[in-house]
């Protein structure tokens, strides 16, 4: 088998299959997670997506709480409190978000005092934060660490991972693909898995496979110095996409959950998304961010319906769907490292209580 893309959801993918068939997987970068893998803010926690993503959320948590043995000789996480304000105004909005987290996880309600207690820096009372959900087990969680637990599982069973190979030509012929980078190299297999992120659409096209209208959309994430104590802070954010912030190696790291349409590419952040974002830290805390020691953007990648694209591209045999996983690629990955191999393979359907053709790529009504 053949993965085209080195991130997260093709390294998961890769490492599944490999324990039962060859695998070479393709990066066009130099390393792997190079593009949204390894800049997200990587927090595990179910104010993220729709109820399928959280299905899907905690289908995977056991895999960072509990690793394979073998899997990694670090933590792939660390225990962060998750908190979700509102402001009066947005009290109803709260509410809605506690019934619809509330089958995936325990949570508590904490008013002002508790929210100042837990966070002294977001502003409370009139005005600021009068209400909050805290999820005491949210996790923060390594994506390096995650990616390299993937590399080493799939060289250990014999995968290969070939960076610096960017797919130049794909084609079809005698039952496989064949893939030829723009370095010169060809590689060949019957099955071929899409997971080029924000690249996907551009990937089928080349195979002569429709796209299924994969949406690259950049976030802006910053990171300036922090008062003492902050690094005891939760992971906090708005009830609404407004902005988020948490502890950060000795600093804090806010984005204003920026989705700005971009064509495929190495995101760079706009100087208005990193303003908006100190903007924001300014109007939901008592912080000043008087110099932003870092700031970087990445793409996250949506299918029309938010929902990931897993599954055989209708009239294009042995092409294989693995795209649109959006913001929440790593908190997902292992459920969905599992349920590629259950629909790429035939294999046991790994995850009860989710719909497979909720994931099929024919929902769009593509056709190759």
């Amino acid at each position: 088998m053949l993965v085209i893309g080195g991130g997260v959801a093709g390294l998961s993918a890769a490492a599944a299959l490999s324990a039962d068939a060859r695998v070479v997987v393709l990066e066009a970068e130099d390393a792997p997670g190079f593009h949204s893998s390894g800049r997200s803010a990587t927090m595990l926690h179910y104010a993220l997506g729709n109820p399928l993503v959280r299905a899907l959320t905690l289908a995977s948590r056991g895999t960072f709480e509990d690793p394979p043995t073998g899997f990694t000789d670090v933590p792939l996480g660390r225990r962060m409190p998750v908190l979700v304000h509102a402001r009066a105004p947005e009290t109803a909005e709260l509410d809605a978000l506690e019934a619809a987290i509330a089958p995936f996880a325990a949570l508590d309600r904490a008013g002002p005092a508790e929210i100042a207690a837990l966070c002294p820096a977001l502003k409370t009372g009139e005005g600021g934060a009068v209400a909050a959900l805290v999820d005491r087990n949210g996790l923060r969680l390594d994506p390096h660490a995650l990616l390299q637990a993937y590399v080493r599982t799939l060289r250990r069973n014999g995968g290969t991972l070939v960076p610096g190979a960017r797919a130049a030509a794909i084609v079809r012929r005698s039952g496989h693909w064949q893939v030829a980078t723009d370095r010169g190299g060809t590689f060949e297999a019957p099955l071929l898995v899409n997971a080029a992120g924000a690249w996907a659409d551009g990937i089928a096209a080349m195979a002569g496979v429709a796209p299924v209208g994969l949406t690259p959309l950049r976030r802006t994430i910053i990171t300036f110095d922090a008062p003492d104590g902050a690094d005891r802070w939760p992971f906090v954010k708005t009830v609404g996409e407004e902005l988020y912030f948490a502890p950060e190696s000795g600093r804090l790291l806010a984005s204003p959950m920026d989705e700005v349409p971009s064509a495929p590419c190495d995101a760079q952040p706009d100087e208005e998304d990193v303003a908006l974002a100190a903007y924001r830290v300014e109007q939901r805390t008592t912080l000043q961010v008087r110099r932003i020691a870092h700031k970087w953007a990445g793409l996250r990648t949506f299918a029309p319906d938010r929902v990931p694209v897993v599954g055989f591209a209708p009239g294009a045999d042995g092409f294989f769907w693995l795209a649109g996983q959006g913001g929440f690629g790593l908190q997902t990955a292992p459920v969905m490292a599992r349920i590629a191999t259950a629909l790429a393979t035939g294999a046991a359907w790994p995850a009860d209580g989710i719909d497979p053709a909720a994931l099929d790529p024919a929902r769009f009504g593509q056709a190759a």
